[in-house]
């Protein structure tokens, strides 16, 4: 196998990829911990948007 094949098929996570993990964990964290804290109203949002938007993007970029 040529060396510029077998490079093609790794996964290249750059700043850009690591800024919207962090991200998007530290939005699970704050969406999980005002869930048990009751909040219906912010918690959702921050949950769906790390799991749906960040990590996602997190993943794609």
């Amino acid at each position: 196998m040529p060396q510029n094949q077998a490079l093609s098929g790794r996964l290249r996570f750059g700043r850009a990829n690591a800024v919207l993990l962090i991200a998007a964990v530290l939005c699970l964290v704050a969406g999980y911990f005002l869930l048990a804290q009751g909040s219906t109203g912010l918690a959702p949002v921050l949950l769906v948007l790390g799991y749906c938007v960040l990590f996602p993007l997190g993943l794609a970029l």
